[in-house]
């Protein structure tokens, strides 16, 4: 028998998917984009976690730490750094700024500088020479062996102290050009944010601290 047009037609029209079959679709659609977004906010909420905890990059916005540092570089700190070893003579550090510390950018609210003297230590300096002691009223100092780059020109010197326990004395490797523990006296360990470990940018100068 010979089919008409309206026949031939109506013949090849597609079915309609079964209800069924399309809900399955949906849910499948919908359950995919659900896996997504918890995918995305566990790694939002990884990445603030290991920011405020583990690793955080900081701008440098002045010329204090040269020539280890520079202005526009950008480094990484350690945050947990501390809670394996003790701070020591050498370590570069980023901390908050003490509340006495009135020499820069009042926006500035966290510094980085090098750790020249630890808790018990006593520090002064004569001339351009920076002298430490471990021995009550500082007797038998030694120079401060200060094997890292750094403008040794003081300017301003270090008054004949004793560093108080929890405390260290910070100072920027540009010692002319830099407001540190001469100025506002020593730091707290407790403001301390972590250890400088790397420096990321320029990827010219990219290397550990």
């Amino acid at each position: 028998m010979t089919q008409t047009g309206d026949e031939e037609e109506s013949s090849q029209q597609p079915e309609d998917p079964p209800i069924e079959a399309t809900k399955r679709r949906d849910r499948s659609t919908a359950w995919w984009v659900f896996e997504w977004l918890c995918v995305i906010g566990i790694a939002l909420i990884l990445a603030l976690g290991v920011r405020a905890y583990v690793i955080q990059t900081f701008y440098i916005p002045s010329g204090s730490m040269e020539p280890t540092l520079n202005i526009g570089d950008r480094i990484l700190v350690f945050k947990l750094a501390y809670d394996f070893t003790s701070p020591a003579i050498g370590d570069v550090v980023v901390f908050k700024a003490p509340p006495t510390e009135h020499c820069g950018d009042p926006a500035v609210t966290d510094l980085v500088k090098r750790i020249v003297g630890t808790p018990g230590d006593w520090i002064w300096s004569v001339g351009n020479v920076i002298y430490i002691s471990t021995l009550p009223n500082g007797a038998n100092g030694h120079v401060l062996h200060q094997n890292w780059p750094h403008y040794a020109t003081l300017i301003t010197p270090i008054t004949k102290q004793k560093i108080a326990p929890d405390h260290y004395f910070m100072m920027g490797d540009n010692h002319p050009a830099s407001c540190d523990s001469r100025d506002w006296g020593t730091l707290p360990s407790s403001d301390i944010i972590g250890k400088v470990v790397l420096r990321i940018w320029p990827l010219s100068q990219f290397g550990t601290i």
